[in-house]
């Protein structure tokens, strides 16, 4: 695949696009005054940007043994419903916080799935120890519902042309700089102001579905 200019943008835009929600995240804890360490930030970084590669790896893995057609179709399908959720991410979190007791499912599995979510829909509560201070193994947690959206983006978006080594490259700087970034700012205000990008994210990830389109 070449080196466009578009096709570098593209990948520099779906990159950041996923890398909204470290955002946020971050800047939940440092309005809560919660220390994200580096070693923590690296394996959030890590684990966000490899399970993206792998979702990327399965799309171009199985696009060869599908029609052009359905391929186009399933990625706007995937791209945009991703978007819409997004851009309902609001009542999404809500309806997930309503329907899950985080008190209840520190005290089963570390990564039962029920658990994630609730930490997708919260993350503070990804700091199970209450330390102010998210752990390795709390950061592995929180990379996990970091990651729900890139399994879906990263496997849409390799059945059309993207550029996964941009995509890669492009989020192991992105995630980093925005979950510190976020932090950064979060730890700078006093209070705690709403703060959430995913409306944006939903707004470009429906955007990119249509372009799949023309």
């Amino acid at each position: 695949m070449q080196f466009t200019l578009f096709v570098l943008l593209e990948a520099a835009l779906l990159a950041s696009t996923l890398s909204l929600d470290a955002l946020t995240a971050g800047f939940a804890y440092g309005t809560n005054q919660t220390k994200i360490p580096l070693l923590s930030a690296f394996i959030i970084n890590l684990i966000c940007t490899g399970v993206t590669g792998l979702a990327l790896f399965a799309g171009f893995m199985l696009k060869p043994y599908l029609p052009h057609g359905l391929t186009v179709a399933l990625a706007f399908t995937v791209l945009f419903m991703i978007g819409l959720i997004k851009l309902l991410d609001s009542i999404t979190k809500s309806v997930i916080r309503k329907k899950s007791d985080i008190n209840k499912e520190i005290n089963g599995s570390f990564l039962n799935f029920r658990f994630v979510l609730n930490v997708y829909a919260n993350p503070e509560a990804a700091d199970i120890d209450a330390s102010k201070s998210i752990s390795p193994a709390e950061a592995v947690l929180l990379a996990l519902s970091l990651s729900f959206d890139g399994i879906a983006v990263g496997f849409g978006a390799a059945l059309v042309d993207v550029n996964a080594f941009a995509i890669v490259l492009w989020s192991l700087f992105t995630n980093l700089g925005f979950l510190m970034g976020g932090h950064f700012l979060g730890s700078k205000l006093s209070a705690k102001l709403p703060f959430n990008f995913s409306w944006l994210s939903g707004v470009v990830l429906i955007a990119l579905a249509i372009t799949k389109l023309i």
